[in-house]
């Protein structure tokens, strides 16, 4: 009788060791929150499909919230609420990087881990992840659009907010390459479109009426040649003025079709969504990550990275993707 209670109390203990356990496994999973511009977005809702991906492969508790149209200060207070759950990582793509300053510094001061996306001017966060380097893809992007305007005329630029870092870099960028290399081209102003295309759609209209020798358009919010492609397309001028710009399939695709909208930059928002978390992933479990690391996404297996003027580490992969109608339906996002 001994033996049999001494053997049900070993088992009994065994099993509870291992309820005990796997409890004990379950408080340990790591909470990872993704913030983006707006979650009503195609661009973001891809992107989700990214970090969901990276959730499962790590067995983290990965998930995506954002406001329902892009504004800093909603973003913000999601921010907030996320820092008071104690969340483990926060990665953050900030419609406006200087107004999400003080509650990255507020969560890495807790504790959290802060990885932005789209903001490589950050001052606090642990690193920033870019698809790829900015000055470049802001050249490429004016040198497309040159080759369509027979590399002379006017032309506008827009970015989604005239605060969002990688927006603006593009364009800057594009602009000191175009004086450099394109005499003959002239930038008539930068103009914000508060990522809504209809915005583009009424100033691309009002711009044709003082500018009606206007030869091009170049856009860095997924919606911003949409917008132009529309009102160009409307007014038959689709042969005369050149649309080059960053979208997606979902949102440009059929102008990309009627040639409205000549040429569509882009990187896969899924990609970078995964990859940033597996940067926060990475902090956490104190592994290096230094140049040429692969995270283990595609165009991000041999990341290049530079400090920037803020003192913090910038994260460079190797994702454009240039889409026409030709290749478009390769990209189903």
């Amino acid at each position: 009788m001994k033996k049999i209670l001494l053997v049900f109390l070993i088992v009994s203990l065994l099993l509870l060791g291992f309820v005990f356990n796997g409890i004990g496994m379950a408080e340990e999973q790591l909470v990872f929150a993704t913030v983006v511009k707006s979650v009503a977005f195609n661009w973001f809702m891809r992107m989700e499909e990214g970090i969901l991906k990276f959730g499962k492969d790590y067995n983290v508790k990965a998930f995506m919230e954002g406001p329902s149209v892009a504004d800093s200060a909603q973003q913000v207070a999601i921010i907030e609420n996320l820092i008071a759950q104690k969340v483990d990582a926060i990665i953050n793509v900030p419609y406006g990087v200087e107004e999400h300053e003080p509650v990255q510094k507020k969560a890495m001061d807790a504790g959290i881990v802060v990885v932005t996306h789209e903001a490589s001017f950050v001052k606090n966060a642990n690193y920033d992840l870019e698809a790829f380097d900015n000055k470049s893809y802001g050249e490429e992007m004016l040198r497309e659009l040159a080759t369509r305007m027979g590399e002379k005329g006017k032309y506008v630029q827009f970015v989604g907010s005239l605060t969002n870092a990688s927006h603006n870099e593009w364009q800057d960028a594009a602009l000191a390459y175009q004086k450099e290399h394109y005499p003959n081209m002239e930038s008539i102003g930068k103009y914000e479109s508060k990522e809504d295309q209809e915005i583009v759609y009424n100033t691309v209209k009002d711009l044709l009426k003082v500018h009606p020798d206007l030869k091009g358009v170049t856009g860095s919010s997924a919606l911003d040649v949409v917008g132009a492609g529309r009102a160009i397309e409307e007014m038959g001028l689709s042969e005369e003025i050149a649309v080059v710009g960053t979208s997606i399939p979902s949102y440009a695709g059929e102008l990309l079709k009627t040639g409205a909208v000549d040429l569509a930059m882009c990187w896969d928002p899924a990609t970078a969504g995964a990859a940033a978390n597996v940067v926060a992933y990475k902090v956490i479990k104190g592994e290096k990550i230094e140049d040429g690391v692969d995270l283990g996404v595609p165009g991000y297996e041999s990341v290049r990275i530079v400090k920037n003027e803020n003192g913090v580490d910038v994260i460079y992969g190797k994702g454009w993707i240039k889409l026409d109608a030709s290749n478009m339906d390769q990209y189903p996002f």
